[in-house]
């Protein structure tokens, strides 16, 4: 049985706190509750169905027992609506940044199965009642704690890893491998400007218009005010994802019921789940490449009937810029090597046969990681009924591919969906 999205929602993304500098307190402008609800109500009324006929429901929600101090997730699900919700099964997922790819996945499985007919999945995070030391422990547990994160290695050092071996294995210099994420970063803020759902969206922060070419980004100091230090070399501030609060949310039947009692449909036609060894040392000799993400990627279209010249847009994985090159390798859009030259030559524009990250992306939507794969997935789902948040596909889109990829490159999460109605 196949099974299809009939209604999604993605709320604002952003930073929901006002932080005393002075005394480090915080205050909740949005909280953890009301993202969820928030996004799972959305979605039940995009789909146009009341809450009483959802059958189950799906949480992702990546690490809320730091963020928040909140485990036992799922069943906060009830409260978008406490009677039409009442003894509803609710199961909670994790899977670090592919957290909530595998609470629709999951959801998708269910209905496949015939035991339910309408689902919600809903994906959400909320981080910035953290510190960044603390956003950076939190994160850090989704390593492999004993050699990894208890050794402080954070994630934008394992993702050096990866870019450290790309540029050896392509033979870049530091600079043409900096050139080459310069480019990236720029697509996304200039994708991420037009979406007023992005972090960095429009009218965000004041100084996001200077920074929507490559040229403006390389031109920025190393330290001072407005800079772009090193990280984690050769990662550097404009080369990482946001912290960011936000949820997004799916519901999910099957593809029949969708053709027959919805006014939209697009049908997860092909899903990818590939996990790879956690440990970044089992790893070495082919870090320079997205091995476990390719193979997802072969599955989905397998499953789906499709290649990689159908699809019309990809959503990918851009928690570092490093990755967004390994991702569209892995796809196959650029052949090995091939990617960051291939952005620099406006490859992947928005008017292109294949854009990338037409939302901006992890870098400038943002990037609530229990809320990232739900929203990868509903953007797409908008695109694709013709409804587009942001920057649209040119054409009539019929079938786009979301790359969602928890840890160092572990949790591999890729769908290919297409437009039914």
């Amino acid at each position: 049985m196949k099974v299809s999205i009939v209604g999604a929602y993605n709320s604002k993304f952003g930073a929901f706190v006002k932080r005393d500098r002075e005394t480090g307190e915080v205050e909740d402008l949005k909280s953890f509750y009301e993202l969820l609800t928030e996004a799972g109500a959305g979605a039940i009324a995009d789909a146009g169905l009341e809450a009483k006929d959802i059958d189950a429901i799906w949480v992702g929600s990546c690490s809320p027992s730091l963020f928040v101090n909140q485990e036992h997730v799922g069943p906060l699900a009830l409260e978008i609506d406490p009677q039409g919700l009442l003894f509803k099964p609710t199961t909670r997922t994790e899977g670090a940044c592919a957290t909530s790819s595998l609470a629709i996945y999951n959801a998708a499985y269910a209905v496949a199965s015939g035991r339910f007919k309408n689902v919600l999945a809903i994906g959400v995070e909320k981080m910035n009642t953290l510190n960044t030391a603390g956003v950076t422990h939190a994160l850090s547990c989704c390593s492999y704690w004993p050699e990894e994160g208890n050794k402080g290695m954070t994630f934008p050092g394992l993702f050096a890893e990866l870019g450290k071996a790309y540029q050896e294995k392509e033979e870049l210099s530091p600079e043409q491998l900096r050139i080459m994420l310069a480019h990236v970063s720029a697509l996304n803020y200039r994708n991420g400007i037009q979406n007023p759902l992005a972090h960095f969206g429009p009218g965000s922060i004041p100084d996001i218009n200077k920074l929507t070419t490559a040229e403006a980004i390389l031109n920025l100091p190393e330290s001072g005010k407005g800079s772009n230090p090193m990280i984690a070399p050769p990662l550097r501030l404009h080369d990482c994802s946001l912290i960011t609060d936000g949820a997004a949310a799916v519901v999910l039947t099957s593809s029949d019921n969708a053709k027959a009692s919805f006014k939209h449909a697009v049908e997860l036609s092909g899903i990818g789940h590939v996990t790879d060894r956690m440990m970044l040392k089992e790893r070495i000799g082919r870090l320079h490449e997205l091995r476990a993400t390719r193979h997802a990627v072969d599955l989905a279209l397998k499953e789906a009937g499709a290649t990689v010249d159908d699809l019309d847009l990809a959503e990918v994985h851009d928690c570092f810029t490093i990755n967004q090159l390994l991702c569209v390798e892995a796809i196959g859009l650029s052949e090995s090597g091939r990617a960051g030259y291939d952005f620099m030559s406006g490859k992947y524009d928005p008017d292109s046969d294949c854009p990338i990250n037409l939302s901006g992306g992890l870098k400038s939507k943002g990037h609530p990681v229990g809320a990232t794969g739900a929203s990868m997935h509903a953007l797409a789902y908008k695109q694709l009924v013709g409804e587009p948040i942001g920057v649209a596909a040119k054409g009539n889109p019929e079938v786009a591919m979301t790359v969602n990829i928890g840890g160092s490159g572990v949790t591999n999460c890729v769908s290919v969906m297409r437009r039914l109605k």
